[in-house]
């Protein structure tokens, strides 16, 4: 039997299985890598870590980093400097502003007494409509005419009752100056006429008013009886006395300067 000649080898049989290429031990080293590999890279990543963060450290904290150590003393020492004068001056800003606080709650306390005072003052003069508690003493003339002493008695005895306020017929405000004279028809009061009933408006303590100014033994109540005249007392709890006085210019007196 003839031999079958072997057939020849090509040359890529002939060298046996083809060696991996770099880009594909790259890759195997990626997908499995070996355990020093794996050090390798920590140890990397840790050394990057600390370059990084000195980095930073330098670029952060270089202000005081090429100074002396006297240097570096000088600046605590002024630093310390700067805090104490800043103390001293939140101190004296304390203080001022609690000496600020006091003087204006002294000022405010002033001002409020003088207002009490030029409040009083006003009413006292007439020079404002005023409103409270009081009585409503209504004269009426019956077999006699009122005389002038009469109502000026009766006025006094308001005062001295503690009336703050006093006014007749709706239309006079009776003030310290007040005068009152005989008139044809009535009585001239501050140069107006007024006539029967004469109604009194006094600003005061109502049960005061009625006891202890009008009905008291020999008091207005008996004096109008005397001149013919009958009366009447009302204590009411709110009482307007609207009239006011004009104030008038001092012509001679003025206020005596202050010692």
């Amino acid at each position: 039997m003839p031999e079958v000649p072997e057939s020849p080898q090509s040359p890529a049989s002939a060298r046996g299985p083809e060696s991996p290429t770099g880009r594909e031990r790259l890759r195997g080293a990626l997908l499995r890598p070996t355990r020093g590999q794996v050090v390798v890279a920590v140890l990397l990543a840790v050394l990057g870590y600390a370059a990084v963060t000195q980095v930073r450290f330098t670029q952060v904290d270089n202000t005081y980093a090429g100074l002396r150590e006297q240097d570096l003393i000088d600046v605590l020492n002024g630093l310390a400097g700067t805090t104490q004068r800043a103390e001293s001056e939140i101190t004296r800003l304390q203080r001022t502003r609690d000496d600020l606080q006091s003087d204006t709650g002294a000022r405010e306390a002033a001002l409020a007494q003088a207002q009490q005072q030029a409040d009083n003052l006003a009413i006292l003069a007439g020079l404002v409509p005023v409103t409270g508690p009081g009585i409503r003493l209504t004269v009426t003339e019956e077999t006699g005419q009122v005389d002038v002493q009469t109502m000026v008695d009766t006025i006094q005895e308001l005062r001295t009752a503690g009336a703050e306020a006093i006014q007749v017929n709706g239309q006079v405000r009776v003030v310290a100056d007040t005068a009152v004279e005989d008139a044809a028809g009535g009585l001239l009061i501050d140069g107006q006429l007024v006539s029967s009933p004469y109604v009194i408006d006094a600003i005061g303590d109502p049960h005061t008013l009625a006891d202890s100014g009008i009905d008291f033994p020999d008091g207005p109540r008996d004096l109008f009886a005397e001149d013919g005249a009958s009366i009447t007392v009302d204590e009411l709890q709110s009482l307007d006395i609207e009239s006011v006085v004009k104030p008038s210019k001092q012509e001679f007196a003025t206020p005596a300067p202050a010692q």
